[in-house]
């Protein structure tokens, strides 16, 4: 005799598998992997219990199964877009999901599909925004000329967009002359990254080039793609991956690696030969970027080295980005090295939660936002850290302005 368990799965899986997507759409490749997923689904549950937005509203529709009732309604064209939009713009894309559900579905990719079908009718003063940020934020010196001018304006803004600008600005530098080495490595330089905390990248070149690895930035970077990814604009963001596959491939059998110190911009670039496996001219070569791309913890663990601490305190909470953990599953990598280097880690309640930055959510979803960075705070700085130490750039900035101690990337921790 079945369990109610047993039954209540049973019934969903029957309404999973009677989906019915529109003919025209099936025949396209997004309406093909669409339905795949959506089929994957079994509808236990297991999601919601590590959503962090489901964790605050408790509504099913602000959790990845109810989410995933919407898009199928969405592509089915039975859809209240108005309350799928709402819905699916709460969504973190943090992927924790992903590293629970037993089935193996693939979220952020429905998400992104999603997305992209709703980025297609914004309108109104959010269209406006999402336009704004994808003009602003993949060019640096854009981005740093407006941060500098809100500065200057601050005690003008809002609370809750003055509370996004971060703490420094950083120059603009150019070190893109090879020194003699053993090795040779590309380092993904980040938009966001060489604006706000650009120090990140100048600590990782001396790190390296002290053990005699040669550090090479590319002029012809672009943004990997993941900010018009996440804001739905799959054209855009697959015309910036086009313009970095063709500046990393001819370069890629003479260095090591692909080197990536913001998690953001790493999960993005290991994605390439995904994002562009239905391009003929791209896809073998999107697929070889993406295979020698690592993170800067995949890179240092890699190597026969020791590490000694580069500062006094030694008490840290790690706060792995969701990018780090979720999405590319290499946050144990850092916890071993800063371990070894000599640091007590500190216990951190909910470490797979997110901290609420995830791109530009803390500008278009403030009031969440806020509510899982104190969340995320909390514990933290439960233990009484030192330091909080992150992977990802937007993490460290949106933490930073609220934590009681220093909030450093961990790659600024080793000598």
């Amino acid at each position: 005799m079945p369990s109610i368990p047993q039954i209540y799965l049973f019934r969903r899986w029957i309404l999973a598998v009677q989906t019915k997507l529109p003919d025209a759409f099936l025949a396209t490749r997004r309406g093909a992997r669409a339905e795949e997923i959506l089929r994957s689904c079994v509808h236990c549950g297991f999601c919601n219990a590590t959503c962090p937005t489901y964790q605050l509203s408790g509504d099913e529709l602000d959790g990845p199964r109810g989410r995933i009732y919407l898009i199928k309604e969405l592509f089915e064209e039975q859809a209240n877009e108005v309350r799928a939009t709402v819905h699916l713009d709460r969504c973190l894309t943090c992927r924790a999901c992903e590293t629970t559900c037993p089935s193996g579905v693939s979220y952020g990719e429905l998400a992104e599909l999603a997305r992209d079908e709703l980025g297609a009718h914004r309108g109104g003063s959010n269209g406006i925004v999402r336009r704004l940020l994808q003009w602003l934020v993949p060019h640096a010196a854009r981005l740093r000329t407006i941060l500098r001018l809100g500065r200057l304006v601050k005690p003008l803004l809002p609370q809750t967009l003055a509370k996004t600008l971060p703490k420094r600005i950083s120059p603009a530098r150019d070190w893109y002359a090879q020194q003699q080495a053993t090795q040779r490595v590309l380092l993904l330089q980040g938009c966001a990254q060489q604006v706000m905390t650009g120090e990140v990248n100048e600590h990782l070149q001396k790190l390296l080039a002290a053990r005699e690895v040669g550090v090479t930035t590319l002029r012809e970077e672009q943004c990997c793609g993941s900010l018009k990814l996440h804001l739905g604009n799959e054209s855009g963001a697959l015309a910036s991956i086009r313009h970095n596959v063709d500046a990393f491939y001819p370069l890629l059998a003479d260095y090591a690696a692909i080197v990536s110190s913001a998690s953001g911009c790493g999960v993005t670039v290991k994605d390439y030969g995904r994002l562009l496996a239905h391009d003929q001219d791209y896809a073998e070569r999107a697929a070889a970027v993406a295979a020698h791309t690592v993170d800067v913890g995949e890179f240092l663990a890699a190597q026969d080295w020791a590490f000694t601490a580069a500062v006094a305190e030694r008490r840290i909470a790690w706060q792995a980005p969701c990018t780090l953990q979720h999405g590319q599953g290499a946050d144990g990598k850092v916890a071993e090295l800063l371990v070894q280097a000599g640091y007590e880690l500190v216990p951190v309640a909910d470490e797979h939660l997110c901290c609420g930055s995830a791109g530009t959510y803390s500008i278009l979803q403030p009031e969440w936002s806020q509510q899982l960075k104190a969340n995320k705070l909390q514990a933290l700085q439960a233990q009484n850290p030192d330091l909080i130490a992150t992977a990802n750039v937007g993490c460290q900035n949106h933490l930073e302005t609220d934590a009681e101690v220093p909030v450093v990337h961990w790659v600024q921790l080793l000598a």
